[in-house]
C-alpha cells in the first residue's frame, strides 16, 4: 500500500493567534511546503475561499488540498443549522477533491483560553452524549452522501479529548462518522494511538502526525497548564523531533492497507521553530520510517 505526505499551515501561521506568523505570506507557506517535499497541504485561514482561486494557487506549488479544520457547534445547533453552516467549506472541498473534512466539536472549548487549565475542559452527561452522537451520525451520513467523509478530530480542551471519549464516540455513532487520528493529541490525553487504530481501523481515514516534547508534556500535565500555555511552551513538535516512535503505527497502517494522508501538524511559534526547517525534519523522518516498513509514498 501507499500513503501521501501532507502538512498543516499552522507551522507558518496560527489562525487563532495572529501574532504567531500573521505577517507570513501565504505564498511562502506554500512554496516552503513544496520545498520540504510535501505533496499536500491542509486548508488555512489565509487560503482563498473560492475554488477558482485556490485550485490554481495550489497547482502553482504542486500541492493538493488534503483536508482542513471545521469547528462545529453541534451540541447547540440543530443538524439542519450545522448543515447550512458547513456548505461553503463543503463546496470548496468538493471542488478541490479533498479527501475529507476534519470535523471537531468546539462548543465550550477551552483550547483558546490561556487562563483555563486543561482539567476544566467541557464534558457531557449521558443524555447529552446520546443526543450528540445521534446528531453527528446524521451529519456523517449527510457528508458521506455528498462524497465528503466526516473525519472526527479528538482534541485537547474539548468534549472529545481522551481515548475513552474517542472510543465512546465511535461505538455510539454510525460508520459514516470516521476518525482523524492525531498522535499528539492522543498522547497528550494519556491515550494510545495504536490501540485506537487497531480497534477502529475501518474508521481511521486521516492521520495527523504531531509529536510531543516529553519534558514539556510532563510539565504541562503536572502543572495543569492551559492548552495555549502548553503549546507556547513548546509541547508540540514535528515527527522525528519528539518522543513518539512512529514505526509501530506506520507498520500497522501498512499491514492494514491504509492509503490515506499522513499530515505533519505541530503548533509552534515560528519565531522559535523555523517552519521550513521543521517541515523538512518531519518529512525526512516520515520518509525514512515509511521506507523502513516498506510503505510506499505517492509524491
Amino acid at each position: 500500500m501507499s500513503v501521501k505526505l501532507g502538512i498543516a499551515p499552522i507551522a507558518w501561521t496560527n489562525d487563532d493567534m495572529p501574532e504567531l506568523g500573521g505577517n507570513t505570506p501565504l505564498e511562502q507557506c506554500l512554496s516552503e511546503a513544496n520545498e520540504a517535499g510535501f505533496s499536500g497541504i491542509e486548508f488555512g485561514g489565509k487560503f482563498p475561499k473560492k475554488s477558482e482561486e485556490l485550485i490554481p494557487l495550489l497547482e502553482k506549488y504542486n500541492l493538493r488540498l488534503c483536508s482542513g479544520w471545521y469547528g462545529a457547534n453541534l451540541r447547540k445547533n440543530s443538524v439542519k443549522d450545522e448543515i447550512v453552516a458547513i456548505q461553503e467549506q463543503l463546496k470548496l472541498f468538493q471542488d478541490c477533491k479533498a479527501p475529507c473534512i476534519v470535523f471537531a466539536e468546539v462548543s465550550d472549548s477551552i483550547a483558546g483560553d490561556p487562563n483555563r487549565p486543561l482539567s476544566t475542559r467541557p464534558q457531557m452527561d449521558n443524555e447529552e452524549w446520546s443526543n450528540f452522537c445521534k446528531k453527528i451520525s446524521e451529519i456523517g451520513k449527510y457528508l458521506e452522501d455528498q462524497g465528503m467523509p466526516l473525519a472526527y478530530h479528538h482534541h485537547m480542551g474539548t468534549v472529545i479529548e481522551s481515548q475513552k471519549d474517542t472510543e465512546r464516540l465511535l461505538e455510539s455513532t454510525n460508520d459514516q462518522v470516521k476518525l482523524i487520528l492525531d498522535t499528539g493529541h492522543m498522547l497528550f490525553a494519556g491515550g494510545n494511538s495504536i490501540e485506537i487504530a487497531e480497534n477502529f481501523k475501518e474508521r481511521v481515514v486521516h492521520i495527523h502526525c504531531k509529536d510531543m516534547r516529553k519534558n514539556i508534556l510532563n510539565k504541562s500535565l503536572e502543572k495543569d497548564l492551559s492548552f495555549r500555555q502548553a503549546f507556547l511552551e513548546g509541547v508540540f513538535t514535528v515527527p522525528g523531533d519528539g518522543c513518539i516512535d512512529y514505526k509501530p503505527l506506520l507498520n500497522f497502517l501498512k499491514t492494514n492497507d491504509y492509503n490515506g494522508w499522513l499530515v505533519v501538524e505541530a503548533e509552534q511559534d515560528p519565531s522559535k521553530a523555523n517552519p521550513l526547517e521543521y517541515a523538512k525534519i518531519g518529512f525526512n523522518y516520515l520518509s525514512k520510517v515509511c521506507k523502513e516498513v516498506d510503505l510506499d509514498i505517492i509524491l
